[in-house]
């Protein structure tokens, strides 16, 4: 379905100003598949006449719908495999030296989608149930998709969706299968987890301050103003000896002066000013 360019402008300046996302030139093909459902459902003949009706303000349900069809929810579990090895090698190890006496750490997962992101990494802990007995794991992912979360909430996934990137030990461990092809993760690991409905430049979910925040693949859709407060309110939620891990495609340089990069484990960050010389300290061997 053609789309013009006005009406490309005007669905472009509506995410950018509910969401602090860009729709950029590379993501405007989305707009007709994104936009079909809505559509059918509200007996729209062209996105034009749906432009219009956002314009004229009168329908504030459908702007929501259209907001979310366009948000980009693209997730799975264990996304690129390597930096949840990289973090367990790594930060998770530190931290469980320097959080000995506490026995806790908070974990948030920013722009976390559906949900897989977070139930990846409560799967890995309770890989090592032995390990973590007696420790506080708090898990919370957030999103400012209202339908991910419910979705993420619920914890039920197509068979499609369990099989892209989750290992089959871990399936079997992890999941129930509900029949007509749909899978739920299973109590004991739902209730390990929370979320909640937020934008990254809002103020942080509770407790506020982690050990370690997962934001990936989510600020390289923001314009440069949006990622520089984004970067900033991370910087704030996150520890002075905590991690902060982005997605393969993003990095700090020249986007913030808040982080520098980890100088053992690319991919991860950590916050300007700790340690700067020396990084992180390595986690002794057991």
């Amino acid at each position: 379905m053609e789309v013009s360019d006005s009406s490309r402008r005007i669905l472009s300046s509506l995410l950018e100003a509910r969401t602090g996302q860009q729709l950029a030139t590379n993501r405007r093909w989305r707009i007709d598949t994104a936009l079909a459902s809505i559509m059918r459902e509200r007996g729209f003949e062209s996105i034009e006449q749906l432009v219009a009706r956002l314009v004229s303000r009168r329908d504030s349900s459908l702007t929501e719908q259209v907001i979310e069809a366009l948000l980009n929810n693209e997730t799975y579990f264990f996304r690129d495999k390597l930096p949840f090895d990289l973090l367990f090698a790594g930060p998770v190890k530190r931290l469980e030296q320097s959080r000995a006496a506490q026995r806790r750490l908070s974990v948030w997962c920013a722009g976390c989608s559906t949900g897989q992101e977070v139930y990846s990494l409560a799967m890995s802990f309770a890989d090592e149930a032995a390990r973590w007995q007696g420790w506080t794991i708090d898990i919370i992912g957030t999103d400012l998709s209202r339908a991910a979360i419910e979705r993420a909430r619920s914890g039920t996934y197509s068979q499609f969706e369990v099989q892209r990137g989750l290992p089959v030990m871990q399936m079997i461990r992890y999941f129930e299968e509900l029949g007509g092809g749909d899978w739920r993760i299973s109590p004991k690991l739902r209730d390990k987890v929370r979320f909640d409905v937020r934008s990254l430049i809002e103020p942080p979910p509770h407790p506020g301050r982690f050990d370690i925040i997962l934001c990936r693949n989510v600020l390289l859709y923001f314009t440069p103003d949006m990622r520089r407060l984004a970067f900033n309110r991370l910087a704030e939620a996150i520890a002075p000896d905590g991690a902060l891990m982005l997605g393969a495609g993003e990095t700090v340089i020249g986007q913030t002066d808040r982080f520098v990069s980890d100088p053992e484990y690319r991919g991860l960050y950590r916050v300007a000013g700790t340690q700067a010389e020396t990084g992180f300290p390595r986690a002794r061997s057991a």
